[in-house]
């Protein structure tokens, strides 16, 4: 799992990032998440109707990307 220090650290650089890469996220949900990736992880899973371990694993791949 994600070093979720890490991504908080960047998490105001990132945020436009992620938006472009779950579109289903709002500016609301990414201001929630606060770099959390557990956060990221549940609403990616949330709204895209993924099970928990492929959100884990398209946070994880994005996060790395970053």
């Amino acid at each position: 799992m994600l070093n979720s220090d890490i991504l908080g650290g960047k998490w105001k650089q990132l945020k436009g990032e992620a938006k472009q890469q779950w579109g289903k996220l709002t500016d609301d949900d990414l201001d929630r998440i606060d770099g959390s990736s557990e956060k990221l992880t549940g609403l990616v899973q949330e709204r895209y109707g993924l099970t928990r371990e492929k959100a884990e694993k398209e946070v994880e791949a994005w996060a790395n990307r970053h």
